[in-house]
């Protein structure tokens, strides 16, 4: 089971011959202290392999966790309880995160994505071994701010994961647009001095036949090829189940029942060839390809009746939509003596083929033909460097970091522009039909941080300063402050300003919704041509002020226990507008933009407390909790929510491990209450929100290691009280779903096989 607030463990590093004098505190413990706040994680082979390099490595017994938001789930957490395929499964069980969608609309339901204290999945930032991903902004963004998409958490086979670093808050605004609620690194395992391999083998069977299993294998590779030359490689094959179609028929009317979870296909590879030029040197080289393809379970944005074909599709199994990500990446990094630097150059390229869907009316959304298919493609171009020195003092040490990142994005998407204007008689200056599908926008970011210690204080002063090529400048300052108030006991607190700019879509001019009448605004009702939303690009950037402020406890028996309190005002967000901005040619179509039109909050409370109630040789046994409050989480214009998360969420687990090779693990997770937005019905009225209530889930899993060398056995029960949660609409818009937009699937059961050599 995860431990959300143990200490990260980190490989910051400082040059030897800086890490030779000794103030007060080691050197190396003071670098450690001040880097641990906002240094972004390192790559796997940095994380892993300190010596090539000639430097100090800082441990983890010695870094003092600096950012409140900062977690970590180990290899050794996913190992007892792997997840069935994407690794939200388990991040969801960290404090401040929660899976959603990103407006309070319920499409999509069952894709729900990870959420960080309450800003949404959008601004959320998934990096793999610290390079963003940006596949899911090849799929396009609704009228409601949705994507028929997974999200980015499931690139990288379960097996092949060394750790997961989450950072939330204040501390994650150095990492630039997309990341104001805060970062997910997924870290892979580094090549090794000897040649090691794994085979992994894991299923999942679900008690009640209509719901969807899993199963998957994976191996790794890693070790020596010739002289300095060594190699990584890992890779898997994985497929999940869609659930039935008549999953959730009981609970709403129409030709295609609420759709259930959708399954999906996966096969990745990845392969990375390292060269240790020198002791203090490291060149790598790196490529993967991935395939996910999905199963069809009858879901779209709007309808909520279907259609005989999405009947027909969801009963075939049929695959439609499949994402093709490719990746290659070269790395430097180096130590000089005087300072170490990090250079990056990597390629990303996503091909998103899907059969066209509508863009208009009740028809959004909603796959419309069986035979035709279009393909999105994203590339995303990035440029990376970074440089770290030591500036020691008798009275304040400083690490100073200085950095530079360039983001190049391109996309093409044909069928996503061609939506015509011919129903109003024309949009002026904007072409009826196909239109130019390609957009692109380029950010240049540069950041400083100056990490001073200063007796019992640590300082973390920052700016980011981004340009990007269609909305101009910002500036992200930020600060975090660590005091040790006594040995065991800190108080932390952070602000950052940090953003988000317009998404290639939201800021296309040729991005053209359309609704025949239904869809109009209540306050702008159909004037006899319906009403057209289209992309403007004279957006600006959404912007959070992020706060944060909180006390811990970490004596050294292993106890821990912390409480965060954390408050961010988020003006300027995307949405589709509600007031027109002009009219069709026959003055009876009205004209909407995406526009910045909203201003929100969202506070609450993180908490944890874990305590170790048995340590002895050969056994121990350990309690952990922790407590994610959402006090406010709502637009301050509407008074609506801004996503479908509950009021609080509550996980806690013992460990207990009763011999060296046998591991137990009970867990529990309670679901406060979730409520949905005010939503119009197809005539216009106003259906006030509703709710759903509080609920549990537990598990069970062991672990052994057998006797036979390397071979360990996993087993487990989800949801072991069979609580289940079924969908009653395709969405709350113009529905009665309200927040029952989402499946819970009961119990199941799962099997894990590995053997390591």
């Amino acid at each position: 089971m995860t431990k959300p607030t143990a200490p990260a463990i980190h490989a910051y590093r400082v040059p030897c011959n800086l890490a030779i004098r000794r103030p007060r505190r080691p050197l190396t413990q003071a670098v450690a202290m001040l880097l641990s706040m906002t240094a972004p994680a390192l790559s796997a082979q940095e994380a892993q392999d300190p010596v090539s390099l000639g430097v100090v490595r800082v441990t983890a017994e010695e870094i003092a966790q600096q950012a409140l938001g900062s977690s970590t789930i180990t290899a050794e957490d996913i190992a007892i309880r792997p997840p069935a395929n994407d690794i939200s499964e388990l991040l969801r069980t960290m404090p401040g995160v929660n899976l959603t969608g990103n407006s309070s609309s319920g499409q999509y339901g069952n894709n729900r994505q990870i959420d960080l204290r309450g800003m949404g999945p959008e601004n959320t930032l998934i990096l793999i071994d610290g390079k963003p991903v940006s596949s899911r902004d090849s799929v396009r963004m609704g009228r409601s701010g949705e994507r028929n998409t997974r999200g980015d958490t499931n690139w990288v086979p379960t097996e092949a994961i060394e750790r997961i670093e989450v950072l939330r808050g204040p501390a994650a605004a150095r990492y630039g647009s997309g990341a104001s609620g805060g970062v997910v690194n997924i870290i892979t395992r580094a090549p090794g001095d000897e040649f090691h391999g794994s085979v992994t083998i894991h299923g999942v069977e679900p008690e009640h036949r209509e719901e969807g299993g899993s199963e998957r294998v994976g191996v790794n590779l890693s070790g020596p090829v010739v002289g300095d030359l060594s190699f990584r490689l890992y890779g898997g094959v994985a497929k999940t189940e869609a659930d039935s179609l008549d999953l959730n028929a009981a609970y709403a009317t129409g030709v295609t029942p609420p759709a259930g979870r959708e399954g999906v296909r996966n096969r990745d590879v990845n392969g990375l060839l390292r060269w240790d030029a020198s002791e203090n040197h490291v060149l790598e080289l790196e490529g993967g390809y991935s395939r996910q393809g999905n199963i069809y379970a009858g879901d779209r944005a709007v309808s909520g009746t279907g259609s005989d074909l999405l009947t027909e599709l969801a009963n075939n199994g049929a695959e439609t939509n499949v994402m093709l990500r490719r990746t290659g990446a070269l790395s430097y990094r180096g130590n000089w003596g005087f300072a170490n630097s990090r250079f990056t150059i990597s390629h990303e390229r996503t091909d998103n083929t899907r059969l066209n869907e509508g863009l208009a009316g009740g028809s959004e959304g909603s796959i419309n033909t069986a035979a035709t298919y279009s393909t999105s493609e994203l590339k995303n171009l990035r440029l990376s460097g970074e440089v770290d020195f030591v500036l020691p003092g008798e009275r304040i040490q400083q690490v100073v970091t200085l950095g530079t990142e360039y983001r190049d994005l391109t996309l093409d998407d044909p069928h996503s522009m061609s939506q015509g204007s011919s129903s109003g008689g024309g949009i002026d200056g904007l072409p009826d039909g196909q239109r130019s599908s390609k957009s692109d926008h380029q950010i240049t970011g540069l950041y400083v941080e100056d990490n001073l210690y200063v007796g019992a204080f640590t300082l973390t002063p920052g700016l980011r300063f981004d340009h990007h090529s269609q909305f101009g400048n910002n500036l992200s300052p930020s600060l975090n402050v660590q005091y040790q108030a006594a040995e065991d006991i800190r108080i932390k607190g952070g602000i950052a300003r940090a953003f988000k700019a317009p998404n290639l879509y939201q800021a296309n001019p040729n991005y053209l919704y359309y609704t025949m009448g239904n869809g109009c605004p209540t306050n702008y009702p159909n004037l006899g041509s319906g009403c057209y939303v289209q992309g403007n690009d004279e957006l600006d950037p959404e912007i959070s002020v992020n706060k944060e402020i909180g006390v811990e406890w970490a004596p050294a028996s292993g106890h821990h226990a912390s409480l965060t309190y954390f408050h961010n005002d988020y003006d300027n967000k995307i949405v589709a507008g509600l007031e027109p901005v002009g009219a069709t040619a026959n003055t009876l179509g009205q004209i909407f933009q995406w526009s910045n039109a909203t201003d929100a909050l969202v506070r609450g409370f993180e908490g944890a407390f874990n305590v170790a109630l048995l340590g002895k040789e050969g056994s121990t046994l350990k309690w952990g909790n922790n407590i994610t409050y959402m006090i406010e989480n709502k637009s301050k214009d509407t008074g609506q929510p801004l996503s479908v998360i509950p009021e609080y969420t509550l996980n806690s687990w013992l460990d207990w491990r009763p011999l060296n090779d046998l591991s137990l693990l009970l867990t529990s997770t309670v679901y406060g209450e979730q409520e949905s937005a005010t939503r119009s019905s197809t005539s216009g009225a106003q259906i006030p929100g509703d709710t759903r209530g509080s609920y549990a889930l537990w598990g069970l899993s062991g672990r052994y290691r057998l006797p036979v060398a390397g071979v360990t056995i996993g087993i487990g029960v989800n949801n072991l009280l069979d609580k289940r949660m079924f969908r009653e609409a395709n969405s709350n818009t113009g529905g009665s779903a309200g927040v029952a937009t989402y499946n819970e699937p009961g119990r199941s059961y799962y099997l894990n096989l590995a053997a390591s050599f």
